[in-house]
């Protein structure tokens, strides 16, 4: 089996037109990211237990641990070992009597768990290959603008749309707008009133 690469959380972010949250994990001594989409209840679960918030009953996670802890199952690591149709596939890694036991879990549960069991997180490296993003090599290099296209040419439709505003701003008095917030010439400017004696 090749070596897992560590990751840590980096971040959990919003998306505001979906319900749907965003782990971002970061290799541990570089500069890659693995993004995962998790739903709303899991990406709290993950910022309660990132923040140390004290709950007053246990959270789903919070149970899963401890029933862990029940059965004196250490839990040792947490794996993502497989990305299939845009799921990624985790596995909650624990030791009971000397051996190793590994019970399938979804991705966003497993990392829930690692982070109230203070456990490494390991990505498979086939993950890492096809989902990781490398900031640097996603931005064009050099810091030329990238150049501007002509716009594309009106259609007959589209000029004699035009033509309403054309007529529209023609028929505009611009320089009576302008002037509508000076005073007439004839009218003084206006007193500043007295404040009132209290």
């Amino acid at each position: 089996m090749p070596d897992m690469i560590e990751v840590q959380i980096d971040s959990v972010r919003v998306h505001l037109m979906t319900p749907s949250r965003l782990v971002v994990l970061k290799q541990i001594n570089s500069e890659r990211y693995l993004p995962i989409w998790v739903g709303p209840y899991e990406a709290e679960a993950i910022t309660v237990a990132l923040q140390e918030v004290e709950m007053v009953r246990p959270l789903t996670h919070d149970l899963l641990k401890n029933v862990f802890g029940a059965f004196n199952a250490r839990i040792t690591r947490i794996e993502i070992v497989k990305l299939e149709n845009d799921i990624y596939y985790g596995t909650i890694v624990a030791e009971v009597d000397g051996r190793e036991i590994y019970v399938d879990s979804r991705s966003s549960d497993a990392i829930a768990l690692s982070v109230r069991a203070h456990v490494p997180i390991l990505v498979h490296p086939s993950v890492m290959d096809s989902a990781g993003i490398v900031p640097e090599q996603d931005m064009p290099e050099g810091d030329e603008a990238p150049e501007k296209s002509e716009p594309a040419p009106l259609t007959k439709e589209g000029v004699e749309r035009l033509t309403v505003f054309e007529d529209f701003l023609g028929k505009l008095d611009l320089d009576k707008l302008d002037d509508k917030d000076k005073p007439d010439e004839d009218e003084p400017p206006e007193k500043p009133k007295k404040p009132k004696k209290k």
